[in-house]
């Protein structure tokens, strides 16, 4: 069984491996004081072209999002998040644990829109009855494949400034959004264009891992407090900057996303040539193939991945990932039964 279920299936690139044990026995500060942390986050800061940004490291997306949300919200403030948003969907109501409500948007792509945002906005106006809309969530790329442009995160960051919103972008999956063939956005621009965003490592090569950033600190100037209150100050967070500071070392952290992206897109094609469609245009890593149940059965006698909704009795779309260390001869095979099977 070769599974397409997740990118994180294997464990982490060699470069990274073979760093941790070359300086495994070296002494270093703790909680993230090491040179390692330092030195990762001052290259993430050249990738940003912002000196001043205040990068955090920590070990997962659901813990990222917790502790973004809970420092920057009051306990009256809710958040905007698209209906299929991982904070709404898949993490166990964590951000309604600490007393935040997540107002959702049905959306077909999976995006958020500045008309969604004012609806929102309008729906939300009775004070103090209601709770007061002030984070707005979004992914890049998002929980069905998609990715924004330029043009969209531009507007979607004045829609947010003019309503004093505060603009976060979950960045799960952010190298493959970044390494899209259609992308037009860099790290750059999301440090001009969000407040406050996270570079996913988990999904992209790293043992474990997001490094967050605002991209001024003033909007969380003692965020350090929160990471310690929180359990998310690691003691030994040098085992974090290692991983960062390998993933930004010669591009390694986009050519594994590139990898990812390569080895989807020809899944997509040959999808494609057998006459089948998709839920969301094929764009990066993930894919929502619609397929007969029949090969769906097949398929899942020898591949491992997601059923993801039911269309109608005879068919259905499941999820397909790859992966940064996706083996291209399974690609390969996946291909050749997608191809037999279908006749």
């Amino acid at each position: 069984m070769y599974n397409f279920k997740n990118d994180y299936s294997e464990g982490t690139h060699p470069n990274i491996i073979n760093k941790l044990v070359e300086t495994n026995l070296l002494q270093q500060s703790g909680y993230g004081e090491d040179a390692y942390s330092i030195a990762a986050k001052e290259r993430l800061q050249q990738q940003l072209n912002n000196s001043e940004a205040a990068i955090y490291f920590v070990s997962g997306g659901t813990q990222a999002n917790l502790l973004v949300i809970s420092a920057t919200l009051r306990i009256h403030e809710a958040v905007i998040s698209a209906e299929t948003g991982h904070i709404f969907a898949h993490e166990t109501g964590a951000i309604e644990a600490i007393g935040h409500r997540v107002i959702t948007v049905t959306t077909t792509d999976g995006k958020l829109s500045p008309k969604a945002i004012q609806t929102v906005l309008t729906d939300y106006s009775l004070r103090p009855h209601v709770v007061k809309p002030k984070l707005v969530y979004i992914s890049n790329s998002t929980e069905i494949g998609t990715i924004y442009s330029k043009k969209e995160l531009q507007e979607l960051s004045a829609c947010c400034k003019a309503h004093q919103l505060i603009l976060f972008m979950d960045g799960a999956r952010l190298g493959h959004a970044l390494t899209a063939e259609n992308n037009d956005l860099t790290l750059a621009d999301l440090s001009k264009l969000t407040d406050v965003f996270y570079i996913g490592g988990t999904k992209n090569g790293a043992l474990l891992e997001e490094a967050i950033v605002f991209n001024s600190p003033d909007l969380a100037p003692e965020f350090d407090y929160v990471l310690k209150q929180k359990g998310a100050l690691l003691a030994k967070g040098r085992i974090l900057g290692i991983q960062f500071l390998e993933l930004f070392k010669d591009n390694l952290y986009f050519d594994l996303a590139k990898h990812a992206n390569r080895m989807a897109g020809k899944i997509a094609t040959a999808i494609q040539e057998n006459g089948y469609s998709f839920l969301t245009p094929p764009v990066t890593n993930q894919l929502f193939p619609i397929l007969p149940q029949s090969l769906i059965k097949q398929l899942s006698e020898k591949y491992v991945f997601y059923e993801w909704k039911v269309m109608d009795d005879q068919h259905s779309v499941v999820r397909l990932i790859t992966s940064w260390a996706t083996d291209e001869h399974m690609v390969d095979e996946l291909i050749h039964d997608l191809n037999t099977w279908h006749r």
